[in-house]
């Protein structure tokens, strides 16, 4: 079947066509006819396969017809993370480019006097993240009774975020009589009761059996101990052929640390997490999708919503609590027909964690072994090589001078000053003869003359 066949405009089929697609994925052959035809959709497809573009595309058929008002949305977008509120909002302008419809992307991190600004104007696609939204609504800057279709993208990370009751809320406010559109990677029983409370008479759709990881991204579960785990990442990054790899940590604390310590190797990294301001999250992005940066050492805000072309690594240097976001984390490779390899370091405490995770995709995990010696970075020769190039060619001094300015003529070995005898000019017998040698612990060698002068009123 080809997107010809699915009942799309033809200025939504030109944007497809310029954009390079011409065969639709399952969750877009599925769901779009059915949300052309204003059915609420249920929609269960992993991360990877093109379930954006299943509602963006019917959404912009359907906004096409009619016009926005000032504060009014048509319509609603409700994503877990920034960044995938941001890669939504890059999907409809490419496959918009033919419409005029008006977009406004409200996430934090960011100026909120201007996304009030383009709220005042009018808006048909209003992407948001549950938090903003709902904080620009209690300002009185926006007016819910003009969105005729609710979208709920990634679900179940929705709920592991928190953001159930947000959500809950943000449904509330909304027309009674709307078409809602419901997509989540998983279906845990607190995304299936939510989603019986949304639909009406929704459309099932599951392509995949929930929480499958892609069939073209191998597996690889190497057991290290805690403290080696660096040297043991540093390994498979020098040996692996690794052209681009996403480095996911459970905390963020641990991000910026592993990010430092793969730069002091020599590594091109760069870490990103929920902490960071947006501006530079989205900088950092940007970097590591052009390929300026070649690792990205992240926290779960990058498991879902990022499309990294050709991304050939994902690396768990932590095994994730939640079995769920193993399979969103490898999802970021093997996208779109490419290979991708997933290695995930597991320590002896990860034991439980490994097992919900093999439950879960419903077989075991190959692993791999690497030598002791490779752990006490041994064999890591690519590395030994660069340090070895680095201090013949004097990297490692020249460093060390800029920082403390330029290196001082060693003085020759000399005795050891005496130390000058200090006596006491104050009064008191002792004192007059000039011939004791005075001395306070822990005050160096300068006493002051009060603690040298006579008690007049002492006895004897």
């Amino acid at each position: 079947m080809r997107f010809n066949d699915l009942g799309l405009g033809a200025d939504v089929l030109q944007a497809v066509a310029d954009a390079g697609y011409i065969e639709p994925t399952p969750i877009q052959e599925a769901a779009i006819p059915y949300i052309l035809q204003g059915r609420d959709v249920l929609g269960i497809a992993q991360t990877g396969t093109g379930k954006t573009a299943a509602f963006t595309l019917p959404m912009i058929d359907i906004l096409a017809a009619g016009t926005a008002k000032a504060r009014m949305p048509r319509s609603l977008i409700l994503t877990p993370t920034r960044e995938l509120a941001t890669q939504v909002s890059e999907n409809f302008e490419i496959y918009g480019k033919q419409h005029n419809l008006r977009m406004a992307l409200l996430i934090g991190g960011v100026s909120i006097n201007e996304q009030e600004q383009a709220l005042g104007r009018e808006v048909d696609v209003l992407i948001a993240t549950p938090g903003r939204i709902l904080d620009l609504f209690e300002r009185g800057k926006i007016l819910f009774h003009g969105v005729k279709i609710l979208v709920i993208d990634e679900a179940d990370r929705m709920l592991d975020m928190g953001f159930i009751p947000d959500v809950e809320r943000i449904a509330g406010l909304l027309p009674t009589l709307r078409q809602t559109l419901f997509f989540s990677a998983t279906m845990p029983k607190e995304v299936r009761r939510l989603a019986d409370a949304f639909l009406h008479n929704p459309r099932e759709i599951s392509v995949t059996p929930p929480a499958s990881p892609a069939e073209n991204v191998s597996h690889a579960l190497v057991r290290v101990e805690p403290r080696k785990k660096r040297v043991a990442l540093r390994h498979f990054l020098a040996t692996s052929s690794v052209s681009n790899a996403l480095i996911f940590c459970n905390r963020k604390r641990d991000v910026d640390l592993l990010n430092r310590s793969l730069r002091r190797h020599g590594f091109q990294s760069a870490a990103l997490h929920g902490d960071m301001p947006q501006s530079l999250r989205t900088e950092t992005l940007e970097s590591f999708k052009r390929g300026k940066v070649r690792l990205l050492v992240a926290s779960d805000v990058a498991a879902r919503g990022l499309d990294i072309f050709g991304l050939s690594h994902v690396f768990n240097y932590d095994v994730p609590t939640h079995a769920e976001d193993y399979v969103h984390r490898i999802g970021r490779t093997g996208r779109a027909g490419h290979r991708g390899r997933a290695i995930t370091l597991a320590v002896a405490d990860d034991a439980k964690f490994v097992s919900a995770i093999c439950r879960l995709i419903g077989k075991d995990i190959p692993e791999i072994a690497i030598s002791a010696e490779t752990t006490d970075g041994k064999l890591d020769t690519r590395i030994k090589k660069r340090d070895t190039e680095r201090k013949s060619a004097g990297e490692k001094e020249t460093s060390v001078q800029s920082r403390v300015g330029p290196e001082r003529k060693s003085r020759p070995d000399k005795e050891p000053r005496p130390k000058k005898e200090i006596r006491s000019k104050g009064s008191g017998r002792k004192a007059r003869e000039g011939s004791v040698e005075t001395k306070v612990r822990g005050m160096g060698e300068h006493v002051p003359a009060f603690l040298l002068r006579s008690n007049p009123r002492a006895k004897g």
